[in-house]
C-alpha cells in the first residue's frame, strides 16, 4: 500500500468518526443539567416590640460621702476603741485622749462661775438697799448710779465666766473623737500614746457604703433623650449595673448630671445612687452601667444583619411578588444587641437575610431553610417533622436492601 492510499484511508476514518460522534450526540438521552437561575436566600419576619433605648456604658462605683477623722487639740491618744476595717455608726466613740488637763480645766472654770453668781446676788441686793435709801433721801443719786454699775459688771463678768465654761466643755468634748458619720472604717494610722494635732495626718477614713454611687459619662449625642428622661420621670432615670464577676445586678436612679458638657470628650458627667444593704458594690470598682432613656412603643424590629449599607445609605431586600427581590431603604432608629428597631417597611413583609450580600434588585430567588443556630457550614438542615407509621416500618427494610445491595464498580 502506496502512502496516497494510508492517507486517504486516514482522513475516511476521520470524517467517518467526526460524523458518528455527532449522530452519537444527537439520539443521546444524555442532557446537561443546567444550574437553577434562582439565589438561595433565607427570610425572617418583622417583630412589632417595645423597645427600651438604654446607653450602655462603663462606670466606676464611688461614695456619696468620705469623711477623714482629725484631732481638734493637740493631745495623747489615750485608747483606740475600734479596728481597722469595721463598719461604724454616726456618733459612736473611736479615739479617747488623754484629758485630765482639760477636765481639771473646767472645773476651774466652773468655780469662777459659781463665785462670779455669788458676787452677781450680793450687788444686786446692794442695788435695790440703795434704791430704797435713795427714795427716803439718805444718799446721793451718785451713790445708786454706783451701785448700779457695780451689779451690770458683774452681770457682764458673769457672762464672760459662762462662755469660758462652754469653750472648756467643748475642748473636753474634742477628747472623745466620735464618728461624724455611719460607714467603714479604713487603716488607722495612730497607736495609743501617740501626740496628735489639729494640722497632723487624719487618724482614720470612713466610707459610706450604703447608699453608695457610680459615676460615668453621658456622651453629647444622647443629651436630649436624657433631659426627656429626667423631665418625665420626675428628675430621676432608672440606672441598671452588672456585679462584676457575677450575673447579679441591682437598679437605682440617676440623681445627677452635670450642667456642662466636657469639650475636650464629649460627655456628659453623671452620677446615679444605689441602696447596699449586701456591700455588692465597692469604691473603686469598674462596672458595666445601663441607663433606660426612653421606651419606643410598638417600634418595628429586625436582625442588623439583615441591613446593608452602600453609598446610597442604608437599605434591606424584602420578598417581593414573583419570589423577588425587591429593595427598601430604611431608617435606623436604635440598634440593640443583633437586633435593631427601623422605619420604612411594613409588619407583614419578610426581610432576607442570608444570600443579601450577592442579590440585585429583582433577581429571582429561592427560599431555604435558615441554618439551625450552631450549625457546620455547609451542613444540611434537619427537620424537625415527625416520621410516620409507615416510614418507621419501612425503615427496617430499607437498612436490610442497603445491606444486601451489590457494591458498584
Amino acid at each position: 500500500m502506496n502512502y496516497k492510499s494510508l492517507t486517504a484511508m486516514a482522513v475516511l476514518l476521520a470524517v467517518g468518526g467526526y460524523v458518528g460522534y455527532n449522530r452519537y450526540l444527537e439520539s443521546s438521552e444524555v442532557k446537561v443539567a443546567k444550574g437553577p437561575a434562582e439565589q438561595a436566600v433565607t427570610v425572617v419576619p418583622l417583630k412589632v416590640e417595645d423597645v427600651p433605648v438604654r446607653l450602655d456604658l462603663n462606670g466606676s462605683v464611688a461614695s456619696l460621702k468620705t469623711v477623714e477623722v482629725r484631732a481638734q487639740t493637740s493631745n495623747l491618744i489615750k485608747k483606740i476603741h475600734v479596728k481597722e476595717g469595721q463598719f461604724v455608726k454616726q456618733g459612736e466613740l473611736l479615739f479617747s485622749l488623754d484629758d485630765r488637763a482639760d477636765r481639771a480645766n473646767l472645773e476651774r472654770l466652773k468655780a469662777q462661775l459659781a463665785r462670779d453668781q455669788a458676787l452677781v446676788a450680793d450687788y444686786l441686793r446692794q442695788f435695790k438697799r440703795a434704791q430704797e435709801l435713795r427714795a427716803q433721801n439718805f444718799i446721793a443719786a451718785s451713790a445708786v448710779d454706783t451701785s448700779q454699775a457695780q451689779y451690770e459688771a458683774q452681770l457682764a463678768l458673769v457672762k464672760a465666766d459662762e462662755a469660758a465654761v462652754q469653750a472648756a466643755q467643748v475642748t473636753l468634748d474634742f477628747d472623745s473623737i466620735v464618728a461624724p458619720q455611719s460607714g467603714r472604717l479604713g487603716g488607722i494610722n495612730v497607736f495609743a500614746g501617740s501626740l496628735v494635732q489639729p494640722s497632723g495626718a487624719a487618724l482614720v477614713t470612713i466610707t459610706q457604703l450604703d447608699p453608695i454611687a457610680v459615676q460615668f459619662s453621658i456622651p453629647e449625642a444622647s443629651l436630649g433623650n436624657l433631659q426627656r428622661a429626667l423631665s418625665a420621670k420626675g428628675g430621676k432615670a432608672p440606672v441598671k449595673v452588672t456585679i462584676p464577676g457575677t450575673t447579679q445586678s441591682v437598679t437605682g436612679n440617676l440623681y445627677f448630671a452635670d450642667s456642662m458638657v466636657d469639650a475636650a470628650t464629649g460627655t456628659l458627667r453623671a452620677k446615679a445612687e444605689f441602696a447596699n444593704p449586701n456591700n455588692l458594690l465597692w469604691p473603686g470598682q469598674f462596672v458595666q452601667t445601663s441607663l433606660q432613656l426612653d421606651t419606643l412603643k410598638g417600634a418595628t424590629t429586625m436582625p442588623s444583619a439583615a441591613l446593608v449599607t452602600n453609598i446610597n445609605g442604608k437599605f434591606v431586600y424584602v420578598l417581593g411578588e414573583g419570589s423577588t427581590a425587591q429593595q427598601k431603604p430604611v431608617k435606623v432608629l436604635y440598634t440593640y444587641g443583633e437586633r435593631m428597631a427601623i422605619e420604612g417597611l411594613k409588619e407583614d413583609e419578610q426581610v432576607i437575610l442570608d444570600g443579601k450580600q450577592n442579590l440585585r434588585p429583582g433577581v429571582k430567588v429561592r427560599l431555604i431553610a435558615p441554618k439551625p443556630q450552631g450549625a457546620k457550614p455547609g451542613e444540611a438542615p434537619k427537620s424537625d417533622a415527625p416520621k410516620t407509621e409507615a416510614a418507621k416500618a419501612d425503615a427496617p427494610k430499607a437498612e436490610a436492601a442497603k445491606d444486601t445491595a451489590p457494591a458498584k464498580p
